[in-house]
């Protein structure tokens, strides 16, 4: 594996091997239970930002494992509304965990809290920057119902330009063989560093803003809801917030593969329909539900467990 991993900042500290290594940890924590590996570790969830699987699945993952959780709580109820800087309540936060997990809206928020608590961190997403564990759920995903990743074509559907989980998965796909379609309104398209990325490693990329054009071709259909949160501008997030709706209506007049899979980190908004929850191609919850043997696996290894 190399050096230890001491912190989860961002994927792209991340190559192949490494991410191999961590999917591979991940199913043996799903297949064999670690009751007491993280007994007497204390996670502290300091999530700035809403967040409900992530924060959910880090708590159950952590107590899963034997640890405790410390939670930050509603940002309104701290210090914060005294006028306490981030990187002073990081340090006293510091002194009652053994490890961090921190979710922010600002970008960069995460290697701060890095450089400044002297802990291990975990970036649980800062703003439209990274979101590094999301990207191991998705990729343990796709490599459970694909049986692997290599030789996938593969398409990001929606807000490509703010969405923090297509950029960390799009960049982590780009250490395999797999054609990368985006799909999107012109005004959300893919950050041109992310389609300068892929070009460096001779990825095979395309874009799209005709969703049926693509979708017969593509063995993962990854959506994201237009966020609203991300907009500074309401009239902008007018204009797109219903550019696409995926229904099994769609699917048959496309033709989709039997193999195709939807993926959606979720919350899902209007643009992926309920009628597609029962069939084979749905795997969102079942993306979720892999957040835990995921994030057991990234807590126990900046412990130093694994």
């Amino acid at each position: 594996m190399g050096r230890p991993i001491t912190s989860v900042i961002s994927i792209r500290g991340f190559d192949r091997k490494g991410i191999l290594y961590v999917l591979e940890q991940s199913g043996k924590m799903e297949q064999r239970p670690h009751p007491r590996l993280l007994q007497g570790h204390v996670l502290g969830l300091m999530f700035v930002e809403v967040s409900t699987r992530t924060r959910l699945s880090f708590a159950s993952a952590m107590m899963r494992l034997g640890g405790q959780v410390l939670d930050f709580g509603d940002p309104e109820r701290s210090s914060f509304k005294k006028g306490e800087g981030l990187s002073d309540t990081i340090r006293v936060m510091a002194g009652y965990c053994d490890v961090i997990a921190i979710r922010h809206p600002w970008e960069g928020a995460a290697r701060l809290a890095a450089e400044v608590s002297g802990l291990p961190v975990i970036n649980a997403g800062d703003g439209a920057n990274q979101h590094p564990t999301q990207t191991f759920l998705d990729l343990y995903t796709i490599q459970k119902t694909h049986g692997g990743i290599d030789g996938l074509t593969v398409g990001f559907l929606g807000d490509l330009r703010y969405s923090r989980t297509v950029q960390s998965l799009a960049g982590a796909m780009s250490h395999f063989d797999c054609r990368q379609c985006f799909i999107s309104p012109e005004s959300l398209r893919a950050p041109q560093h992310v389609l300068e990325e892929l070009e460096e490693r001779g990825v095979q990329h395309e874009q799209f803003s005709d969703l049926g054009e693509v979708l017969p071709q593509l063995d993962i259909l990854y959506c994201t809801r237009i966020q609203e949160e991300r907009f500074a501008d309401r009239l902008e997030y007018e204009q797109v917030k219903s550019s696409y709706r995926v229904d099994r209506a769609l699917l048959e007049h496309c033709g989709v593969k039997e193999t195709l899979r939807i993926m959606h980190p979720l919350p899902r908004v209007d643009e992926l329909s309920e009628d597609l929850d029962a069939t084979p191609y749905a795997v969102y919850f079942q993306q979720a539900r892999n957040g835990i043997p995921v994030r057991q696996a990234l807590l126990a290894m900046v412990l130093g467990k694994l």
